[in-house]
């Protein structure tokens, strides 16, 4: 029964492994940078996804991995995660020669500020800076390599069989039953503006330092079954990193489209 449950777990974590921030941790992101961008940005966002809101741009990178186009499933496959071994910062560390995600979001800034970039371009880079600033702020994005940010840590999630990377793109979210808009809700009404000013200071360099700091806790304490007492200790983390992330989001775009 054990090697079954192992084989389960080992296809789970396989599976899972090119997946970033779940659904609805990215839509909350969006949703609350939506709210708090200035009119100029906001404009120039609707000029770029048309008919499509922020939180529905925010899932694409992911599901255009399904593409047959090597670009989303190959080449931007390490725009979503950074690599960072323990005691070195991510200045230091050495850096991806494909690129990773504070690399990408670089790149896709500088696209969008380019005159001669294509409205195509353009728009394809604003989705991938919405849902790469989204992932920079899930802890396991600046995981060990070694087990692909929690991908190949085997856990039980209350009955479920499941991963650890898993746990805090999905598990931790899902948990409140609560939808992208009810979160936004909730999270928007307690933030401060000395925190909004506070939380705009960081850099994207700042934010794989943040999580850096996090994950060891979360590794150290992160094995076997996985229940009420998990969700306790961790989903003011989770409140805090999609608070975060939507205000950082906001100032990034309000940065970039500011005239």
């Amino acid at each position: 029964m054990r090697i079954i449950l192992g084989a389960l777990a080992l296809l789970l974590a396989v599976s899972t492994s090119a997946f970033a921030f779940g659904p609805t941790g990215h839509r909350v992101v969006a949703e609350l940078a939506f709210r708090h961008m200035t009119p100029e940005a906001l404009a120039a966002v609707e000029a770029l996804l048309g008919d499509d809101f922020m939180a529905e741009a925010a899932t694409w990178p992911d599901e255009m991995r399904a593409s047959p186009d090597p670009y989303f499933g190959r080449t931007a496959a390490p725009y979503h995660y950074v690599n960072v071994p323990d005691g070195v910062s991510y200045k230091d560390s050495e850096k991806n020669p494909a690129g990773d995600a504070v690399t990408a979001l670089a790149s896709f800034s500088a696209t969008l500020k380019d005159p001669a970039a294509s409205k195509q371009d353009k728009a394809l880079a604003l989705r991938y800076i919405i849902h790469i600033i989204g992932d920079l702020h899930q802890p396991l994005h600046a995981g060990h390599a070694e087990d692909q940010g929690g991908n190949r840590i085997d856990v039980v999630w209350f009955e479920q069989i499941t991963n650890l990377h898993r746990v805090w793109d999905e598990h931790l979210i899902q948990h409140k039953r609560l939808s992208y808009t009810e979160w936004t809700n909730f999270l928007d009404r307690k933030i401060k503006p000395a925190q909004i000013t506070e939380w705009q200071k960081a850099t994207p360099v700042d934010w794989v330092e943040e999580l850096i700091s996090y994950r060891g806790d979360i590794y150290a304490n992160s094995t076997g079954i996985l229940k009420w007492d998990y969700v306790y200790k961790h989903t003011p983390l989770i409140k805090s990193q999609m608070s975060k992330g939507g205000i950082r989001l906001a100032g990034y775009l309000n940065a970039i489209f500011k005239k």
